[in-house]
């Protein structure tokens, strides 16, 4: 079964667009994946490790590990899971979803719905209608994660 879901990208500091977008993706229900790129543009791993440890975009190291960035990166978290061998562990598609809202998989999961701006709560008003990352940023972080093998 799919579930069509659409999340609307507006161009702020912390989700960076040309101009306000209707973006649409599909969620497979069968095996947690959406599969379609958001931007049909590939990732770019670079950007991708900076939007990933970068305090106003990802933040990711705040609940992540990554032994391949222990000597950059200082202060890894600990409350999600370590991502040393997440290229080996998930696909792209399966990613993506994790990314763009993981609470499609586990309603109880701390992390943050990264390209999701409608059904949240607790949302400050200056991000109110707004996604954490763009469409890109999230296509960039895939292709970083990939690259992450132990």
């Amino acid at each position: 079964m799919k579930t069509l879901i659409t999340a609307l990208v507006v161009a702020t500091t912390f989700a960076v667009s040309a101009s306000a977008q209707d973006m649409a993706y599909v969620v497979n229900d069968d095996d947690y994946t959406i599969e379609k790129s958001l931007t049909g543009v590939p990732g770019d791993a670079g950007a991708g490790q900076a939007a990933f440890v970068g305090r106003k975009k990802g933040n990711c190291l705040a609940c992540h590990a990554v032994e391949q960035l222990k000597d950059s990166q200082l202060f890894h978290g600990e409350v999600g899971p370590d991502l040393s061998d997440v290229g080996n562990s998930y696909s792209a598609e399966e990613l993506r979803l994790r990314i763009v809202d993981y609470k499609v998989i586990n309603d109880d999961v701390i992390m943050p719905a990264f390209f999701r701006s409608t059904g949240l709560s607790n949302v400050g008003k200056k991000f109110k209608d707004k996604t954490i990352l763009s469409a890109q940023e999230v296509e960039d972080i895939i292709a970083y994660l990939l690259t992450l093998k132990s």
